[in-house]
């Protein structure tokens, strides 16, 4: 790593300790550089405003931790249940857990500070054009019905985070979920994100065939909501 990268991480890794012990607003340009040593126009050769640096401090560690997640998105896996499922059980365990959840948090509360929200929306749209990639790939060989990859990316998302984000990050749930239920949610969702998308009328290498007639995508949501999830 060069000295120009190891300057920048140490902008990133002293500004994302202020950022979560202080919030956006009570951390000031001149404290991270005390934490991170150098002067405020190093800082802003890397970072041109605070805001940018704060999205790229909360938004690094989910770049780094997808890098090794997408890894079970290996499209050309037999069953793509048993991918999808593996990534799901790998993200969800990650964004339950206690950093994630005030990160979350941090970044909602400071989303309409001068487009921080919208600067952070796009960093995990890029993220999630990854996911679709791999979703492109399932639709070309025909595991899932072809669509709109990025949708269905959301559409995974929206599902994976259903049943137990919500209550963590509103401190309705106290304790992040377990390994086995982090499974089970994750299996759950899959199974209806696969049963959404499947081929119509055909089944596919994961055993995956077109939903019931009288069965929409809404209604399988709803069922992942409160876990009955017919098999």
């Amino acid at each position: 790593m060069g000295n120009r990268n190891v300057k920048r991480q140490n902008i990133l890794d002293a500004a994302y300790r202020l950022f979560r012990t202080q919030g956006f607003e009570k951390t000031s340009i001149s404290e991270i550089t005390a934490a991170a040593g150098g002067s405020k126009a190093t800082i802003y050769r890397h970072f041109p405003t605070k805001e940018k640096l704060f999205v790229e401090c909360m938004v690094t560690a989910v770049e780094n931790y997808m890098a090794d997640a997408l890894q079970y998105l290996d499209a050309s896996q037999t069953d793509p249940r048993v991918a999808l499922r593996n990534f799901g059980a790998s993200v969800l365990a990650f964004i339950c857990s206690e950093e994630q959840l005030e990160v979350r948090r941090l970044m909602i509360a400071e989303a309409a500070r001068s487009g921080t929200g919208k600067l952070f929306f796009n960093k995990i749209t890029a993220l999630r054009v990854q996911v679709s990639a791999s979703l492109a790939a399932w639709m070309k060989s025909g595991d899932l019905r072809p669509n709109d990859p990025c949708l269905a990316a959301d559409h995974l998302g929206a599902l994976l985070e259903a049943e137990i984000l919500e209550p963590l990050l509103l401190h309705v749930r106290a304790a992040p979920p377990d390994e086995t239920e982090t499974k089970l949610a994750a299996e759950r969702a899959v199974d209806a994100f696969l049963r959404a998308y499947a081929p119509e009328g055909e089944p596919t290498r994961s055993g995956v065939r077109e939903e019931r007639p009288g069965t929409d995508s809404a209604e399988l949501i709803r069922r992942v909501k409160v876990g009955h999830i017919v098999r």
